[in-house]
């Protein structure tokens, strides 16, 4: 049932040809219908999302004062771009850094390298592709494993909890939403979006498009009215913003890996590479726009946060946007709210789309079950892809609660992360003959590197925690995985899997993709 079905040709039997030219066929594979606006807007919509919502809390906790936490957003977003920009962009991002403070600097780091990866090696998958130039197929197996099956669907319930938060707050005044009604509308979330992104790429890009112009709207009222309140002089929060300020190693750690979590999305398009239009030049553009203005909207907002609430009241708010809009913007306070909800909806959305990409380029290369690499014959959608995604997301969303699965996220992410930019350094030496159209100097993967260790073992030392253990033990248990079915190529597809297979093919309409030019 694998077969692809035989094309119909337009003219048959001797029959008269067409008066027009019939219409193109084209081949069963991902097509490039991703530009350069669309990109902007999925690195642009799936950072701003949840994050700046509700990490401001995390991120105060673990700083313990105003000056260090806007400190943290700051170099947060200087890092995820020094993974992804061109060399020149450099120079500005690290003048940002010097302006603004310190998340935006770890931000801008690894988007640097990101770039440099990305327009060497233009594969879709993330990281896939990077690991498994540089370090094998065991190294991409184990991050296929590990990302497939906890990080990316965890983003995805994460985003849909948060959006679920946000769209029943306004139908509870005064108290947290009760959270069946909220996983309702989690569930409800992934559905739709997994629904839209099975049925149309431009669809769902127009969609992403769309609501990361509804965020950007929403966060400049918030900052236009925090602005407004600093001109009346409520700049009591901003004086002596570095007392009592946390020094713990620890501490800092766990304050940057809630700030990087509103980061998270900066490395989006090396997972559509293949359906980015001119990804050598549209990448780094879509980064150097993307993420400084990312950053300088998550600064602006915490500062607008501050200059209405005191430390003490933030961390007490269940949710922060909201408590800013009831205070500041009354009677229209529930604009904020819905469009926080939009917000969240656009982050969700663009997750999705990339993590079915990762699914579909690991089932292509033989590292996950074969009809997860199929295509839509009708839309030309990674469809089993997606879905395969939203049903673990929806698992997801059933027992846990959103800290803990940022921190499950940000640990392996962040280890993934490092060895990512470990293995440009070994390709500078082990693959000379690859066209790099972007290169930067090699000392900002080590600080990558260097800084990845930092946050994954950091708040391991400070305060150890079961879910690093559990973590670590699930990723090194896709060792057993990869020695059966891989490795030794263990038989099983035969008698179990090629009659799944077959229906689900039937089913869905999908078809094994061709083989790249």
């Amino acid at each position: 049932m694998d077969k692809k079905p035989v094309k119909k040709t337009s003219v048959q039997n001797g029959s008269a040809p067409l008066s027009h030219p019939p219409k193109e066929e084209k081949a069963t594979m991902l097509q490039k219908e991703v530009g350069l606006i669309s990109g902007v807007c999925l690195i642009v919509g799936t950072m701003i999302g949840s994050g700046i919502f509700i990490s401001p809390k995390a991120v105060l906790v673990g700083t313990g004062a105003v000056g260090p936490c806007l400190c943290v957003w700051a170099a947060c977003g200087v890092l995820a771009t020094l993974g992804e920009c061109v060399c020149v962009f450099m120079c500005v991002c690290l003048c940002v850094c010097v302006c603004m403070g310190c998340c935006g600097v770890l931000a801008t780091l690894g988007a640097l390298c990101y770039a440099e990866l990305g327009t060497m090696i233009p594969k879709s998958g993330g990281e896939y592709p990077y690991l498994m130039e540089a370090f094998g197929p065991v190294w991409a197996f184990l991050y296929s494993w590990t990302t497939i099956l906890i990080v990316k669907p965890a983003s995805f319930a994460i985003i849909a909890l948060s959006c679920g938060e946000y769209a029943a707050t306004p139908f509870y005044p005064g108290c947290t939403p009760p959270l069946l009604v909220t996983k309702s509308f989690a569930a409800a979330t992934i559905f739709l979006i997994c629904l839209v992104n099975c049925l149309s790429v431009k669809l769902a890009s127009y969609i992403q498009n769309f609501f990361t112009a509804a965020k950007l709207f929403i966060i400049l009222i918030i900052v236009v009215a925090g602005i407004v309140l600093l001109a009346q002089g409520n700049t009591q929060n901003l004086t002596n913003a570095f007392d009592g300020g946390a020094t713990s190693f620890g501490a800092i750690g766990l304050a940057f890996y809630n700030g990087l979590w509103a980061y998270g999305g900066w490395n989006q398009l090396n997972f559509i590479t293949e359906e980015l239009k001119n990804p050598h030049r549209n990448m780094p553009l879509a980064i150097i726009i993307g993420i400084p203005l990312v950053t300088v909207c998550y600064v602006l907002v915490n500062i607008a946060y501050f200059s209405a609430m005191t430390p003490t009241e933030l961390l007490q708010s269940p949710a922060v946007a909201v408590t800013f809009a009831d205070r500041v913007l009354y009677p229209l306070s529930w604009v904020v709210p819905l469009f926080v909800v939009f917000s969240t909806f656009g982050a969700a959305n663009g997750s999705c789309f990339t993590a079915g990409r990762l699914t579909y380029v690991a089932g292509r290369e033989g590292h996950m079950i074969k009809i997860l690499s199929y295509i839509s014959l009708k839309y030309y959608t990674p469809a089993p892809a997606l879905i395969f995604n939203g049903f673990l997301a929806f698992l997801y969303i059933l027992p846990s609660d959103i800290n803990t699965l940022i921190n499950y996220f940000s640990f392996a992410r962040w280890g993934f992360s490092g060895l990512t930019a470990l293995a440009l350094i070994v390709m500078r030496f082990t693959r000379r003959d690859l066209h790099r159209p972007v290169k930067v100097p090699v000392m900002i993967a080590v600080l990558v590197v260097v800084v990845s260790v930092y946050l994954v073992l950091a708040p391991i030392i400070d305060k150890p925690e079961l879910e690093y253990l559990y973590c670590t033990i699930f990723i090194l248990s896709g060792l057993i995985f990869y020695l059966l079915f891989i490795h030794y190529k263990f038989q099983w597809s035969h008698t179990i899997m090629r009659p799944i297979t077959m229906h689900l093919q039937l089913l869905m309409e999908v078809v094994p993709p061709e083989k790249m030019n």
